[in-house]
Parts: structure tokens; sequence; C-alpha cells
């Protein structure tokens, strides 16, 4: 099969993107939307861009009535975001955590997530995530005819469990398979990480 997107709608360009880029990293990212309310929403079009500066890209659509989501409402006017990666255990809240709700309702409260502090940070962090960066906007770029917001954030600290960590010696090394991470596919499937293995690189 051959497929001219240009012969397609952007609804079928969608789904078969999200079925042909496998497995993508979920950023759960929350954010407060005033006085320590705090909004939650996972995202699938996730990707490391930087190391100098730090930085995490995520791309947020919009609501169905066309309003810009909460996550970018609350990254722009408070410049702080934590982006969590899930274990799988989390599955069932991290699909919760997708529905719209109306601004100032707050999905950590209604899935029972449990916050901790973030220590030497402005946001609290979840506390059953294995993995969290605590990060500052660095950019939002509107990208694309149904404009999508591409967020930058740059990354501040990280809070990594140490049930995950092997080693810190001369490199800091996670066990990927301690993290377990929830990974995104198509439609309603996740998949998990089962092994690793490794190449060496030409020199």
């Amino acid at each position: 099969m051959n497929l001219q997107l240009s012969s397609i709608s952007p609804t079928q360009i969608y789904y078969l993107m999200t079925q042909t880029i496998i497995p993508r990293p979920i950023a759960w990212v929350l954010t407060d939307s005033g006085e320590h309310n705090y909004n939650l929403a996972p995202f699938s079009y996730f990707t490391p861009v930087a190391s100098n500066p730090p930085l995490l890209m995520f791309s947020v659509g919009k609501k169905p009535s066309g309003e810009i989501k909460d996550t970018t409402r609350n990254v722009i006017a408070n410049k702080k975001l934590v982006v969590h990666i899930a274990d799988i255990s989390l599955a069932d809240q991290v699909t919760q955590t997708a529905a719209t709700l109306d601004h100032g309702e707050s999905e950590v409260e209604q899935s029972n997530l449990a916050l901790v502090p973030f220590d030497d940070f402005d946001l609290p962090r979840l506390k059953d995530c294995p993995i969290a960066f605590g990060c500052s906007l660095y950019e939002v770029q509107e990208i694309g005819e149904t404009p999508q917001s591409l967020i930058f954030a740059e990354i501040e600290q990280v809070y990594i469990d140490d049930t995950v960590i092997n080693s810190e010696q001369e490199r800091l090394v996670i066990d990927a398979l301690k993290v377990n991470p929830l990974s995104r596919l198509g439609g309603s499937e996740y998949a998990v990480l089962e092994k690793t293995f490794s190449v060496a690189r030409p020199k």
C-alpha cells in the first residue's frame, strides 16, 4: 500500500500517523489553573528536542469549541509545568485525564491522584510517577491549518525514583524496564516494554 496524503482528509491523516509512528512516549503534563487548582493532561505528540538548553516539546490541539486547551492557557499564564513519565499501572488515570473539562476543573481531583512537593520547584508532582521534569516555558509556536500549539519547555530539574536507577557512577543509568513507561499506539491502544537490547554504534 502506498498512500498519497494529499488525497485523504486531515482526520484520516491523524489516524494514519498515530498508528504508524509507534510507540510514542506520553507527556503527562501538570499545570496550575490558579490558586493551586491543578490541570493534568496527556500528550503523545511529545519528544526531547535539545540538550543545551535542555528542551522538551509537545503538541497541543484545541478544544472541540475551538478554544485553546487549559494546558496551553496555563503555561502561557504561569510559565511553569511538570512533565511526568507514567508507568503502566497508571493507564486508566492517564486515559481519564484526556477528557475535556471546563477551565478550572481539576483532573487531579477527579482521578484521585496524589500530589507531593517537588523539592525546590514551584509546582508539585504526581506521587506515583517514576520520572518528573520540572520545566519553565521556553516558547509557544502555533503551526498548521487547524493550529496546534507547539509548547517548548526548558527542563530545570528532574525527579527520578531511586528504585529505577541502576547506577550513579560515571554516568547515571536508568533501568527502562523498572520505569515500565506507558507508550501510546493508535486508537485506544497502549504498549509496554518487555525487553531491552544493545547494538554497538560504529566508531
